[in-house]
């Protein structure tokens, strides 16, 4: 069973391990001198570590692919500022090796508690189709079961198990206690969005072995498969009123508030522009406590920046440890 996690790899600077991991990527790549070596991804519930195994790969493509969990043994080391794993060997593992729960990070917070919580504000909805259409969804035995237990993300922000409802709890919670200072906005128009605005990732994404993209979320996005899905609830509630449905449309389509972030239309009504606002601080504060963890994990003392944050095109520095030291 495993006993070396991702998390651990400061402690093991330049030692030898073995341990179990779940196959994100595997890709074979071309030597500078001549050959072949892997390129590999490996994920346990604590992050995911780049791999390297230089020689001897015929056996290990031969047995190993994407998605499946691989017992490996090899070097840990720095390189570029970063952990990896120097692989001498690795073979597939057997069902009997494998605790799952080892492999994929859930949520922290307890999902019935956040499910309960979502459901209590819709239900002080005071517009009743809003309240409804939000219900068909959260009524719908299939959408529930992945909305419960979807990451909301592959790698980015709340990228575990519980991960979108986590997300979507907190942003809704955000959502209400900023709405009251703008009279522009409708509040139970922004929760419904809120809400729905990422339901297209229980579709998008997949989540048995590691964290991916199905091949509609490859396709055609999250953004899209929302779009779809609302239309199929507002048609099975006809009728519904088409001002709401236009509204609500323009919010999921908007959500992501640049035409080069992946939305088709910019947001242009109060509810859209504090969604895309409110939505985008919710995922970079998840973004920034990451890389506060993972900087610990990698052994930086409170006065050090972060590793360059890909997403954020910066560092980060952890104000509070920073003050407390």
């Amino acid at each position: 069973m495993k006993d070396f996690f991702i998390a651990d790899a400061a402690k093991f600077d330049n030692d030898n391990v073995t341990s179990y991991f779940a196959l994100s990527s595997l890709s074979v790549r071309e030597k500078k001198q001549g050959g072949q070596y892997l390129a590999l991804t490996l994920t346990d519930k604590t992050g995911t570590m780049e791999a390297r195994m230089w020689d001897d790969i015929a056996d290990a493509l031969a047995s190993c692919s994407e998605g499946c969990y691989v017992k490996v043994q090899g070097q840990v080391s720095k390189y570029q500022g970063k952990f990896q794993i120097t692989l001498q060997k690795m073979r597939n593992a057997a069902e009997s090796e494998i605790d799952p729960a080892d492999y994929l990070p859930a949520t922290l917070y307890n999902v019935d508690e956040m499910w309960a919580e979502l459901r209590g504000y819709v239900s002080q909805f005071t517009n009743p189709d809003l309240e409804r259409l939000v219900f068909a969804f959260l009524d719908d035995e299939a959408i529930a079961s992945a909305f419960r237990t979807a990451p909301a993300a592959k790698r980015l922000h709340h990228a575990w198990l519980g991960g979108l409802l986590e997300h979507v709890v907190t942003l809704v919670r955000v959502c209400l206690a900023t709405a009251p200072f703008y009279p522009e906005v409708n509040s139970d128009l922004l929760v419904t969005g809120a809400i729905l605005h990422d339901i297209g990732k229980t579709r998008e994404l997949h989540w048995k072995n590691s964290f991916g993209y199905t091949l509609e979320g490859q396709l055609i996005g999250h953004i899209s498969i929302a779009q779809g899905m609302l239309l199929e609830k507002v048609k099975e509630l006809a009728p519904f009123p088409e001002k709401l449905r236009v509204l609500v449309e323009h919010m999921i389509l908007s959500h992501h508030g640049k035409y080069e972030f992946g939305s088709p239309k910019l947001p242009m009504t109060a509810e859209a522009l504090l969604l895309n606002m409110l939505d985008d601080l919710e995922a970079k504060m998840q973004v920034l406590r990451n890389e506060f963890a993972a900087a610990e994990a990698s052994g930086k003392s409170a006065g050090e920046m972060t590793e360059w944050v890909r997403s954020m095109d910066r560092p980060l520095l952890d104000s509070r440890s920073y003050l407390k030291d």
